[in-house]
């Protein structure tokens, strides 16, 4: 068995794995970095893919995708949920960045013509593997993945969160026994405050912004981020207006029929019922100049109605934006998070409201992660993927010299077998 890393090394973006074998070929996630020109993992010939498992809808793992079903061989695997988001993501996807893409819509049809939606725990057969897929914790649906094969036993984690959220259930962390891991390092080097802090610290932040007459604009990722603020602020009975406009409403939509997948079905159902939800120009127009909390993608302002919000919002200092999100860098969030500058009709521009970060991981920190090692059965072989170059390399070291396993960060095009 050999794995090729084809992407998402020492960096966050384009995640992209292949799991060759002696009967056939696995490929695990196939993303994008989703920059104003993505760019995509190694290139891997579709005739040597036989199956794509797919850990979550998020597009830095899904975005490549259809570049495998020009022709209809290739079998996809994910959560049922996941299918139907990754369709949405890539659809909207197309939209904004088609230019840029080597594929069409007619290929992400391709794609959801092989798709097959399996509920969590399934387990599946594919040339020479077998598959099973766990609760990951970081959006709806998402999963880890155990593949094995060749007398070889793989964890992949994906985007994993081993903490309950509001929104969803904590992270799978019983694997059994492994030989390898592949395992994102994202926030490796920082602990994530306590998520009740940041919720109260939220939520009080939210009520002095409205109470002052401004509004504060959150961008959100429109799976899982959107969803998870709308539950925050249920939960603390936030007593002022609150909307949600974009592809948030559609993630909505498709979660009304998947509330297996959430922690708390209750909550979230009655947290979309109680706000606004925009649908119109004239809604956007009026709710931008209303004291409340306007809830809209995207995560990293690189598209979606929160770019027209905060063209507005920026301009006025008893306004607010709250980063919650992670942010790529050289994305517009991040510039925004950085230097205090928005890019405004692509030309930045100093921002005058108030900029705050609240750290709403749905990611594992470092005291999450060195855990769940901890616990792991075996002593596999581990390689730090999905994080910047310093987390990557860092957490391969105190795996080394804490736990005693043999890490590594791999490079981009790094083969190793087994």
């Amino acid at each position: 068995m050999k794995i090729v890393f084809l992407g998402a090394t020492r960096e966050v973006g384009r995640s992209g794995f292949l799991v060759k074998t002696k009967e056939g070929n696995a490929l695990l996630d196939y993303g994008v970095q989703p920059t104003r020109e993505p760019a995509f993992p190694m290139h891997v010939q579709p005739k040597d893919v036989d199956a794509v498992l797919l850990t979550h809808a998020h597009l830095d793992h899904s975005g490549a995708i259809p570049l495998f079903f020009i022709s209809e061989r290739t079998e996809l695997y994910a959560t049922d949920l996941t299918i139907e988001l990754t369709k949405l993501l890539i659809e909207d996807f197309l939209k904004i960045s088609g230019f840029y893409l080597p594929f069409e819509y007619i290929d992400l049809l391709s794609m959801m013509r092989m798709a097959h939606g399996l509920k969590l725990y399934e387990q599946i057969k594919i040339k020479g593997l077998t598959a099973k897929f766990l609760e990951a914790g970081h959006i709806p649906g998402s999963a880890s993945i155990i593949l094995e094969g060749e007398g070889t036993r793989i964890l992949y984690t994906g985007d994993i969160h081993t903490c309950d959220s509001l929104l969803l259930r904590s992270a799978d962390a019983e694997f059994g026994e492994l030989d390898v891991v592949i395992t994102e390092s994202t926030y490796a080097n920082a602990n994530h405050p306590p998520r009740e802090d940041v919720e109260k610290e939220f939520v009080e932040f939210a009520r002095e912004v409205v109470e002052r007459g401004g509004t504060l604009l959150v961008p959100a990722f429109s799976v899982g981020r959107a969803q998870e603020v709308a539950c925050v602020l249920k939960k603390y009975n936030f007593p002022h207006p609150v909307a949600m406009d974009g592809m948030a409403l559609k993630t909505n939509e498709i979660l009304f029929r998947y509330q297996e997948y959430l922690r708390d079905p209750t909550l979230f159902r009655k947290s979309i019922e109680s706000i606004e939800l925009i649908t119109s120009w004239s809604q956007r127009r009026r709710i931008v100049q209303t004291p409340s909390v306007i809830i809209s993608p995207a995560g990293m302002l690189v598209g979606g109605a929160s770019v027209f919000y905060n063209h507005t919002i920026s301009k006025n200092s008893k306004n607010a934006i709250t980063i919650v999100s992670y942010q790529i860098p050289g994305t517009p969030g991040r510039t925004l998070l950085d230097k205090g500058i928005a890019i405004i009709n692509g030309k930045p521009k100093k921002v005058k409201a108030e900029v705050r970060r609240f750290d709403f991981s749905f990611h594992s920190g470092r005291k999450e992660l060195l855990e769940m090692f901890k616990g792991i059965k075996g002593s596999p072989k581990v390689y730090t993927v999905h994080g910047d170059e310093e987390n990557c390399v860092k957490l391969a070291e105190e795996l080394s010299i804490e736990i005693g396993l043999d890490a590594i960060a791999p490079k981009t095009g790094d083969i190793h077998s087994f």
